[in-house]
């Protein structure tokens, strides 16, 4: 009988797929989102440093539902105004292994409405 990968490991190993073709520069760094089933996280990284630039969360925003559409719009939309302040304008999207849909989809979109361009 064949042992079944369990979702999280099929997930990093197309995460690393993904990977190797993107990378963060300081002019363009890399947004990567991490969805769990109760929360939603973003980071702008800087991959030739290894730097965090800007990250939010919908623990951080200490939003009552962190695992729905509309907690993820907040925390694209917070990201994008942090990202503001910090003049940067240009990211690459990294979907992190996961289906650019749902949650996914609406941080990415609410970025792109806060003034990110990917």
């Amino acid at each position: 009988m064949v042992k079944k990968e369990s979702r999280n490991v099929v997930r990093a190993r197309k995460h690393a797929r993904v990977r190797a073709k993107i990378s963060g520069t300081p002019e363009c760094p890399r947004l990567v989102v991490f969805r769990s089933n109760k929360n939603i996280e973003a980071q702008v990284i800087d991959d030739t440093k290894g730097v965090t630039l800007v990250s939010c969360s919908s623990v951080a925003l200490k939003l009552e539902n962190g695992s729905n559409i509309e907690a993820a719009k907040t925390v694209g939309a917070k990201l994008a105004e942090a990202c503001k302040a910090k003049k940067i304008s240009k990211v690459v999207f990294d979907r992190g292994g996961y289906l650019y849909h749902g949650r996914v989809a609406a941080l990415a979109d609410a970025a792109r409405e806060g003034g990110l361009k990917f």
